[in-house]
């Protein structure tokens, strides 16, 4: 996937002529699709706007090629990490307490969640400061270097201090990610971030396809009462696995395929001629070439800022102003911004609770789904790690066609986005405390089978629906208070473990409960965007 050589030319005054392998595109409107989404006047500085709707025009003249269906491989990546390492740590949980004996479980998962929220916001800030390119090219790399080296921990304080770091690396996976698909993908195929959610699923799968054999194979029992190192290394090969596995993902993104700075990204920081330049870079990867030049910009700006003593120069572009940019959609007019309306603040407020509930409610089940089916499968005489990490594949294979379907769900009639999301988090609430009354291992499993589906649904249309709920202007703020929200209460859920009996179902109804006063929150939300374009 290594991009060749552009060919000469000067991008400030347009491409010279095409050659015949390539096909010319000219960067004009386009009238049939939304390139930047309606911002009312003065939400952003009016220069960096134009200039933007020019970029975003260039790109979507250049289409969807293969540089965007790379790109959907190596940011889906990301998406693989985000959900594969949240829950490794749940699968490794149970030989993990066996042999470093009287440990608390929920420390392991108090300290992931503390690096996955510092993680979020140190990448998603930092990549608008340095770009995104720095950030999109080290955080895998973080995440296998740190979970190699928890492979080898003495103990369990260094376990979670790995775990928490490696989670770091996790956290600035999908904020950075998700820029870069959406700044290089043309506006008729933004759609494709949410099918990115298929690798999401992939990342639980392959966890559990590789710990199956490993865990089961070489654990201590887990009635054992003493473990020593050698006899219980499964869960060490595993980590070992994942990191290497992480490391070579990074491979892919550093060496094999060479990603563009965004072009937006570097028009912010007031280089146009290589905001120019990139656009030029992805349309030969994609075998055409631009018309567009450092001149369009310039034009544009000018357009802008003709009669606001403004000028294309004006903007900015320092690594604080940069930062400071950032920030600034977090202060609190933007917030108020919210809840101008009545309904607007109704809106806000039940999304944010939404994602704080799930936030609770999903890592409060998935961190501790093995030691339940552990504890509960010797109940029934078939609590083996073997059975477990059987159990743990079958519910990621039946998890992994919901995202898919939950695409499909959300544009029919009278169900829409919020009949899909409500229904979905309510029968994920009611499997769960179901699951709790089964009185046979097949039975467990199957419950907790309808579990994975429908939660899939539930995530897949989540993260679909909560940006068309904001206004373009304070989307950013109200995004970022969703996801605020669901990592704070991620924190909370290992907490809560601490207090709780995990010889009972206790984690289980409390998760059940959560996601059900979710799914009726859901059908409350005033606004329904199918068939609708955000505003």
């Amino acid at each position: 996937m290594s991009n060749a050589e552009v060919n000469k030319q000067d991008p400030a005054h347009g491409s010279e002529k095409a050659s015949s392998d390539h096909e010319k595109v000219e960067v004009a409107r386009v009238e049939d699709v939304h390139t930047t989404g309606a911002l009312p006047e003065g939400s952003v500085d009016p220069v960096y706007e134009a200039k933007a709707r020019v970029l975003n025009d260039a790109i979507q003249a250049i289409g969807m090629g293969r540089y965007q269906w790379h790109l959907f491989v190596v940011t889906g990546f990301g998406w693989f990490a985000d959900n594969l390492w949240p829950v490794v740590t749940g699968i490794i949980l149970p030989p993990v307490l066996v042999e470093f004996a009287g440990s608390q479980p929920a420390w392991i998962k108090l300290a992931q969640n503390i690096g996955l929220l510092a993680g979020a916001f140190f990448w998603g800030l930092g990549s608008d400061v340095w770009g995104r390119r720095i950030s999109f090219n080290i955080t895998l790399f973080i995440v296998g270097v740190f979970a190699t080296a928890a492979g080898g921990a003495p103990d369990y304080t260094t376990l979670s201090v790995m775990a928490a770091l490696w989670s770091v690396g996790v956290g600035g996976n999908l904020p950075v990610d998700s820029a870069i698909f959406l700044e290089a993908c043309p506006a008729t195929h933004q759609y494709l971030l949410t099918v990115l959610s298929i690798w999401w699923a992939f990342g639980q799968l392959v966890g559990a396809l590789v710990a199956w054999p490993l865990l089961a194979k070489f654990s201590c029992p887990t009635s054992s009462t003493s473990c020593a190192k050698a006899d219980n290394m499964g869960w060490r090969y595993f980590i070992f696995i994942m990191g290497g596995l992480m490391l070579i993902l990074w491979l892919i993104r550093f060496f094999v395929f060479d990603l563009h700075e965004s072009p937006k990204y570097l028009m912010g920081r007031g280089k146009d001629e290589q905001a120019v330049e990139n656009v030029h870079k992805i349309a030969k990867y994609n075998g055409k070439e631009s018309t567009l030049s450092v001149v369009d910009l310039q034009k544009a700006a000018s357009r802008a800022g003709a009669g606001k003593g403004l000028e294309g120069g004006d903007l900015d572009t320092s690594a604080k102003a940069a930062a400071l940019r950032t920030v600034e959609k977090f202060r609190f007019h933007h917030v108020k911004a919210l809840f101008a309306t009545g309904r607007l603040a109704y809106s806000t407020t039940l999304i944010i609770i939404l994602w704080a509930l799930i936030g609770l409610a999903f890592p409060l089940y998935n961190a501790f789904i093995t030691v339940f089916f552990t504890l509960r499968g010797a109940d029934f005489g078939d609590g083996s790690l073997d059975t477990t990490y059987r159990n743990l594949v079958i519910l990621s294979v039946i998890g992994v066609p919901g995202a898919i379907i939950g695409g499909f769900l959300v544009d029919l009639p009278i169900i829409g986005r919020k009949g899909t999301l409500s229904i979905s988090t309510l029968l994920t609430g009611l499997f769960l405390f179901i699951s709790t009354t089964a009185r046979s291992s097949n039975a467990l499993l199957g419950w907790n089978c309808a579990y994975s589906f429908t939660s899939n649904i539930m995530y897949g249309v989540l993260y679909a629906m909560t940006p068309e709920l904001f206004p373009t202007k304070d989307r950013g703020t109200g995004t970022g208070l969703a996801a605020t929200a669901n990592r704070i209460f991620g924190v909370m859920s290992p907490l809560i473990v601490l207090k709780a009996d995990l010889s009972t179902p206790a984690p289980i109804y409390t998760s059940g409960a959560l996601f059900l006063a979710a799914g009726a929150i859901a059908l409350l939300l005033p606004f329904e965007m199918r068939g609708k374009a955000s505003l």
